[in-house]
């Protein structure tokens, strides 16, 4: 494809009609791909994070229902709209958290939606699903450039979590502004949270900046304060999984700890989100935040490290409330509090 940057998560095999996913289980050790044919495969892999991050998780659904539109013998539209939403229902049930899950497969629905007869729902499903492949490498690709210009050389930035190629099609949205800094000449280091329990930070933002040459030390996530008052850390950046109107920003559970040090440390805490992931109508209550495998905590590289028959805590994400942000980046440019107006503004 012409439109590679990198590390490409998500590629369309036109001729196979298949969706080839990064399997970023097997990363560090192994860099390995999987060959989707059926929406039930894209589902599966979007539930057990074969797949993740909000942006990409987005555009696999959305090749999720186009594979569901190319397999399916309906003849007549009536019938071929029913398996729509049975695969629409499907894949939006993997996972509660992220908003660009539903934007992106009400987004391919309406395509479906809006033609008269099946061949033509099929070809407007795919061609919409593939168009937002290339939206997503252009939305981080200047949601980076506006990001970049927060950044001063020499920074050294914290990130949370994954934000990058990996959690995107290819480049990334924290991490977009990392590396579009670094296009500029800015001599940019990155420290990495370990992100327990599944070490997103050490296994897969670690990978990718490794991969692409780019200065990066990980961190166990309970050092972050200390490396803060030792003044470590001029800046931090971590993406979204969902931004509310006012400001609000739902993302990997560790995040809001990070945004009350920041705060404490007089330390600029950035988010970087394309506008997929804002939500103009959900309230905080609203938003459900996953819970996620026992397993996950009680067990490191599946080797037990917890005694049998505790109770176990594992929430995917938390919130980070507005007053702890000091700007939020998008496509569109860099948004300032009061977010409720800039958000709106730049919506509107």
């Amino acid at each position: 494809m012409e439109y590679r940057y990198g590390l490409m998560t998500i590629q369309w095999d036109d001729k196979d009609k298949a969706l080839v996913l990064i399997d970023q289980r097997r990363l560090p050790n192994r860099l390995e791909y999987i060959r989707c044919k059926s929406h039930e495969q894209v589902a599966d892999c979007i539930k057990s994070m074969a797949v993740r991050g909000a942006p990409a998780i987005g555009v696999a659904a959305a090749f999720g229902l186009a594979l569901a539109a190319i397999n399916s013998k309906a003849r007549d539209k009536e019938s071929f709209m029913h398996e729509m939403d049975a695969a629409f229902k499907l894949l939006r049930s993997t996972r509660p958290t992220a908003i660009n899950l539903f934007w992106a497969l009400e987004r391919v629905m309406g395509k479906a939606r809006s033609t008269d007869s099946v061949d033509k729902a099929r070809d407007a499903m795919l061609s919409e699903a593939i168009a937002m492949l290339k939206e997503d490498l252009d939305v981080n690709r200047r949601l980076g450039e506006h990001g970049s210009l927060l950044l001063n050389d020499g920074d050294r930035v914290l990130t949370h979590c994954n934000a990058g190629a990996l959690a995107t099609v290819g480049y990334g949205t924290a991490l977009g502004v990392i590396r579009a800094a670094r296009e500029k000449g800015k001599r940019v280091s990155v420290i990495a949270t370990e992100t327990r329990p599944v070490m997103q930070g050490a296994r897969l933002t670690a990978f990718e900046l490794k991969h692409d040459g780019i200065d990066v030390s990980i961190a166990p996530d309970t050092s972050i304060a200390l490396l803060m008052a030792r003044g470590m850390i001029d800046k931090v950046i971590v993406g979204a999984d969902r931004v509310l109107r006012d400001g609000h920003v739902f993302n990997k559970i560790g995040t809001y700890q990070l945004a009350i040090l920041a705060k404490e440390h007089k330390i600029p805490f950035y988010v970087a989100a394309p506008l997929s992931s804002f939500d103009l109508k959900s309230r905080v209550e609203d938003v459900i935040i996953e819970e996620r495998a026992y397993d996950e905590v009680v067990k490191v590289a599946g080797k037990r490290v917890a005694p049998k028959g505790i109770r176990v805590f594992n929430p995917a994400f938390d919130v980070t409330p507005p007053t702890l942000i000091t700007a939020i980046v998008t496509e569109k440019g860099v948004l300032e509090p009061p977010y409720e107006q800039s958000i709106a503004k730049i919506l509107s």
